[in-house]
């Protein structure tokens, strides 16, 4: 199984705090590896405390099912074929902000999880670093 580095973790926090920067809010970023195990994490300045765990989580649960939360918290809704999925794993999180991370062959190395604005911000910044720790 191909799993992300040090290096790649971190382009992948540095990515996402710019892009935070940019958009002028504060995150907790979390970047896990291909087992979901915490490799890289960033509080920003005034960063909210509770934004901590739910990064983690979102993080995970990008890895354990290989998509975006968002996508996720779309088939998780009431009737959906993933109705109550979140209170699976110790937990999961399933709106925007978790985002797998793949290398250059397309395979999944891991994945970020951001949390501090709204839910759109979140995953910018989610995708941001995804995108900068790829391949």
């Amino acid at each position: 199984m191909a799993d992300i580095t040090l290096e790649q973790a971190r382009n992948a926090l540095a990515a996402a705090v710019a892009k935070s920067m940019e958009m002028g809010v504060k995150m907790d970023i979390c970047v896990v590896d291909a087992g979901a195990n915490m490799k890289a994490f960033a509080r920003m300045d005034g960063a909210w405390l509770g934004s901590i765990d739910i990064s983690h989580k979102k993080a995970k649960t990008a890895r354990y099912f290989d998509m975006n939360t968002g996508d996720i918290g779309g088939l998780s809704q009431p009737g959906g074929p993933l109705f109550n999925i979140e209170h699976s794993n110790g937990g999961l999180i399933t709106f925007p902000g978790g985002v797998p991370i793949k290398n250059g062959a397309g395979e999944i190395i891991g994945a970020i999880g951001v949390s501090g604005s709204t839910v759109e911000d979140d995953h910018a910044v989610a995708e941001a670093g995804a995108a900068a720790a790829g391949a």
